[in-house]
């Protein structure tokens, strides 16, 4: 695929003394056809403004855009790694389904497959561009593990996978059902991570670490959500139909949790780690413990031995959950 592969590139390469031959094997096959590969001027490359990036309004992305340049002059030995992943891309939505399809394929499962499926779902739904970037956006603001933003969208698998989750609900949604569980699949055995793709989710949501989170087929997770590792929110096994947790905005799940049922996990409420919570907790209450135990929040002290019911506003809240588009 020699027509993605300009002489700025080999300038590139040169400039940090990196084998360009190495990045054939990053472009797809057809993607000159489809998505223009223009090139990119060696003064393009290392600008410190923004004037080359006429036609991109994105802040976000040239802010990635130059972290990547800022650590390529840092660690020279990486050029091949930033250009081939960020810097020979246009757009996040290029970059993102090319990380998802590098990162999921196998020798059955061709990454331009997957390349070209992803790009589909991302120029179809400027819906779910805007959760990826409020993702980016909440990774970076919530872990103080994270330098950059493009630290989180290369090394960040919780990130990752639930950018995956979003292309597969999209699919589920649509009705390939038969695509979207293939995805959860191999996000399954990639990163540890497994989420049913009929479920939720929200946005600016951030799953720290991500290693053992399960999450339900009829799970609805809002907007704003931090879900650590070893997270499960599943069913009892005494129901069937709509059976999983309905987690509001805002709330924090610890580390080792379990959230059981089709109970209700209300706006801002916390969940202390190792916790087994089966009913439902109120808005901005912190519930620990195994049994889970509620611990009054500031603004809404509850006793310990009860928990009240929820009101139909509450019951209609949940109810508009299922109007997020992921």
């Amino acid at each position: 695929m020699t027509a993605c592969i300009h002489s700025s590139r080999t300038q590139f390469l040169e400039k940090y003394d990196c084998n360009h031959n190495n990045y054939s094997n990053f472009c797809r096959p057809d993607y000159h056809d489809q998505f223009s590969c223009k090139p990119i001027s060696k003064n393009t490359i290392f600008s410190q403004n923004h004037e080359e990036y006429e036609d991109d309004d994105d802040d976000l992305w040239l802010k990635m855009k130059d972290e990547a340049r800022s650590e390529v002059d840092q660690e020279p030995i990486l050029a091949n790694y930033y250009f081939s992943l960020i810097l020979s891309h246009s757009s996040l939505e290029s970059a993102l389904a090319n990380q998802i399809s590098i990162k999921l394929s196998n020798l059955s499962l061709p990454s331009a497959t997957l390349y070209d499926l992803i790009m589909g779902v991302l120029t179809q739904d400027h819906e779910v561009v805007i959760s990826v970037k409020n993702d980016l956006k909440a990774v970076k603001e919530r872990d103080p593990a994270c330098i950059s933003y493009v630290h989180c969208f290369l090394n960040f698998k919780g990130f990752v996978a639930c950018q995956a989750h979003r292309i597969a609900h999209n699919l589920w949604l649509q009705g390939r059902t038969i695509l979207a569980l293939l995805i959860q699949s191999r996000v399954s055995e990639v990163f540890s991570i497994d989420i049913h793709p009929g479920a939720k989710i929200g946005s600016g949501v951030m799953f720290d670490h991500g290693t053992g989170i399960v999450i339900g087929e009829t799970s609805v997770i809002g907007n704003n959500v931090s879900i650590l590792h070893n997270v499960t929110l599943g069913g009892t096994g005494k129901s069937c139909g709509d059976r999983h947790p309905k987690i509001g905005d805002g709330v924090l799940i610890g580390a080792g949790t379990c959230v059981l049922g089709n109970i209700m996990i209300g706006e801002g409420a916390k969940i202390g780690a190792g916790s087994v919570v089966l009913k439902d907790v109120p808005a901005r209450t912190t519930a620990v413990g195994n049994p889970a135990k509620l611990i009054g929040g500031k603004k809404n002290p509850t006793k310990l031995d009860k928990i009240p019911s929820f009101t139909m506003d509450h019951i209609q809240h949940v109810n508009e959950w299922s109007d997020y588009v992921i």
